[in-house]
């Protein structure tokens, strides 16, 4: 039989894919579980694939490959898809397709399959990841080809004995990886009602969040978090143990109307307490390290490479040359930040570096300031001079 190897989660709609392309298009099914910061039981899940069906099922641990060359690429582009939503699942989208096409290559299968549905974003970022890394490889969408209700796919699936984790009373879909974890589906489809306690899984609601603030400081090298409160450690370490934090205090939670990349608006929610934490403290140490005009322009390019991520286009050569033009940026982006976590807000409260741009000697409004106050009255003059005359001559026409 031909093969198949599938972008295997665990969950509802993987699950069913292994069976459904066994049954109707006659595949051998190779399931392979990435892992990117999940917290699951990957040997459970490696097993449960075998029992659906799967003539393999493989796990790669990926969480420091996916936070080294992911996770802080987006951090250091401040990367937030209309200025909210830290692009966490569509990061780690383009890494699973790399894997999984790797493993189709070597084990001499044809096809690709991913279990995401067709109104979603995902179907677009693995299939723009693998039809540039794996052109020769079939893609293959089982919720695309089957349309069902998520109420239909759960029958389908207990017809079969296939065990899901999600029940119809609680029918939430979630994605999970080490920069943020997605909820949708179920009450969250109507944007009026405020989300039940029980989606929140990594976060406290802030009103029941400790009282005593904590603080962290955070270190940074070339734009990549290196420690926490002087103890360094790996990128997924260091993720892993400022998510705990910041979601103890109530950190990171989201909740947006989102314009999807298929055309259509959708209500988001999204717990993402390091990313907040990060991204917050790394702007701030750009803020003091990094020359006005370049910090300025760096923006708009931070806009584009968020849509770039948000629209599957990790591996087109536009997000590359931006990789160059980031990694410029980076070269001072070194000290540290320290930030206060207090019942669902963090705060800047102190930043430092051996390459500030901050000149006290210069800023202050003491007595003997290395700035002449006399010398802004010509630069005044100059600056707005064009404006003047344009001003002078559109009265004369009147």
């Amino acid at each position: 039989m031909p093969k198949a190897v599938l972008a295997y989660s665990g969950g509802l709609d993987t699950s069913v894919a292994i069976r459904w392309l066994k049954e109707v298009r006659g595949f051998d099914v190779i399931a392979v579980a990435v892992d990117v910061g999940q917290e699951r039981d990957y040997e459970s899940i490696r097993e449960k694939a075998l029992k659906i069906g799967a003539v393999k099922s493989l796990l790669v641990d990926a969480k420091e490959e996916f936070a080294r060359e992911f996770v802080w690429r987006g951090l250091k582009a401040n990367a937030l898809y209309e200025g909210r939503y830290p692009v966490s699942t569509a990061l780690a989208r383009p890494l699973i397709a790399r894997i999984v096409g790797g493993v189709a290559v070597k084990e001499g299968a044809g096809a690709v399959a991913h279990g995401c549905t067709g109104k979603g974003n995902d179907q677009v970022r693995f299939d723009v990841s693998f039809s540039i890394l794996y052109p020769q490889l079939e893609i293959i969408a089982p919720f695309r080809e089957w349309n069902v209700s998520r109420g239909e796919e759960m029958d389908w699936a207990k017809e079969r004995g296939i065990p899901v984790p999600v029940e119809k009373e609680s029918p939430y879909s979630t994605d999970v990886n080490l920069w943020g974890r997605s909820i949708e589906c179920g009450i969250l489809e109507d944007p009026a009602q405020e989300p039940p306690g029980d989606v929140f899984l990594w976060t406290a609601a802030p009103e029941e969040a400790p009282d005593k603030p904590a603080s962290v400081k955070i270190e940074f090298e070339k734009g990549e978090p290196v420690a926490l409160d002087g103890k360094r450690q790996s990128p997924a370490v260091l993720i892993a143990e400022l998510n705990a934090l910041a979601g103890t205090h109530g950190v990171g939670r989201i909740d947006m109307i989102e314009n999807r990349l298929v055309g259509f608006k959708s209500r988001e929610v999204y717990e993402c307490p390091a990313a907040t934490v990060l991204l917050a403290a790394h702007r701030d140490l750009e803020a003091l390290t990094m020359e006005r005009d370049l910090a300025h322009y760096k923006q708009l390019v931070e806009i584009k490479y968020a849509e770039l991520i948000y629209y599957g286009l990790w591996y087109s050569p536009l997000k590359q040359a931006l990789d160059a033009f980031i990694d410029a940026t980076q070269e001072n982006i070194t000290g540290s930040v320290t930030m206060k976590l207090h019942k669902g807000s963090c705060m800047v409260v102190g930043r430092e570096s051996p390459v500030s741009q901050y000149r006290r000697e210069v800023a202050t409004y003491e007595p003997g300031a290395k700035f002449d106050p006399a010398a802004s009255k010509g630069f005044i003059e100059i600056w707005g001079l064009s404006s003047k005359i344009a001003a002078q001559q559109s009265k004369r026409g009147k």
